[in-house]
C-alpha cells in the first residue's frame, strides 16, 4: 500500500544486509519524525486480498540518519517476519508509524556509567543507544550481549570495532550453546561488573521477557536503583 491512513505512514525498502543467518536489516525511506535511540516503530503488511499484519520492531539506525534501520529477526511461524526474510525486496513498499516508546530511550544528558545488556535480538534498540552514543560521546559504555550461538551474535563487527575505538566503550559477546557457554547469572555479572570497575548510573536490559526480568533481579540485588533499571521485553 502507498497512501496515508491516520498516523501509517508508506516506507520504500531501501536495501537490505544480512545480519545473522536469522537477521536481516532493511533500511528505509520514510517520512517519520526523528527518532530517539531506544524507540520503535509499528510495521503493518496488507496482502492482495485486503488482510492485514502488523508488528512492531525496534530501530537500529542512528537517530537522524538518513534511513531508517529495522533489524528483524525471523521468528518461527512468524508471519510478518517471514515476509521480510523472504519475499521483501528493495522498491517494496511497506506502512509504518512512529517512532514509538518513550521510557526505553536513551538520555545523553544523565550522568554516570551506562550498562547494556541484551539477549538474542534484543541487541537492536542497544545498537542504536550505542551509535547515538558514540556520536556525542560521554560516560563509559558497557554492552554485554548474549546470543544462543557466535553466528547470533548480530553487529558484532562493528560493536567490537567501537570498543576497540575507544577506550570509554567496552563490548562482551557471550554464547550459551558453544563451548565455553556462559549465560549471564551472578557469578558472571559479579565478574563483568569487578573487571569494569564502574557501579552503572543506568541500565538498559532488552530481550524475552524472563531474561529482562532475570537480568533486572540481579542488578538491583547488587545495589542499582529500580528507577536506574530500564527494560524492553518481547515473547
Amino acid at each position: 500500500m502507498t497512501e496515508r491512513d491516520g498516523n501509517w505512514h508508506p516506507a520504500v525498502i531501501v536495501r537490505i544486509e544480512e545480519r545473522t543467518p536469522r537477521m536481516r536489516s532493511c533500511f528505509l525511506h520514510a517520512p517519520l519524525a526523528r527518532h530517539v535511540a531506544g524507540q520503535y516503530v509499528d510495521v503493518r503488511l496488507t496482502a492482495p486480498d485486503g488482510y492485514q499484519a502488523r508488528r512492531s520492531y525496534s530501530i537500529a539506525s542512528l537517530p537522524g540518519a538518513a534511513e531508517l534501520e529495522l533489524a528483524i529477526a525471523l521468528q518461527d511461524d512468524g508471519e510478518v517476519s517471514a515476509w521480510f526474510h523472504e519475499v521483501a525486496q528493495p522498491g517494496d513498499t511497506i506502512a509504518v508509524r512512529g517512532p514509538l516508546g518513550g521510557h526505553f530511550v536513551w538520555d545523553d544528558a544523565h550522568v554516570g556509567p551506562v550498562l547494556l545488556v541484551a539477549g538474542g535480538s534484543g541487541i537492536v534498540p542497544l545498537v542504536s543507544i550505542a551509535r547515538a552514543w558514540h556520536a556525542a560521546p560521554g560516560a563509559p559504555m558497557l554492552l554485554l550481549h548474549s546470543a544462543r550461538t557466535e553466528d547470533a551474535l548480530a553487529f558484532r563487527p562493528e560493536l567490537a570495532a567501537l570498543a576497540a575505538a575507544d577506550a570509554r566503550f567496552s563490548y562482551i559477546p557471550l554464547v550459551t550453546r558453544t563451548a565455553p557457554g556462559r549465560r549471564i547469572d551472578a557469578a558472571l555479572l559479579d565478574e563483568v561488573l569487578a573487571n569494569w570497575g564502574l557501579v552503572p548510573a543506568r541500565c538498559y536490559l532488552c530481550g524475552p521477557t524472563a531474561f529482562a526480568e532475570a537480568v533486572a533481579q540481579l542488578l538491583v540485588a547488587r545495589g542499582v536503583p529500580h528507577r536506574a533499571v530500564r527494560t524492553e521485553r518481547f515473547g
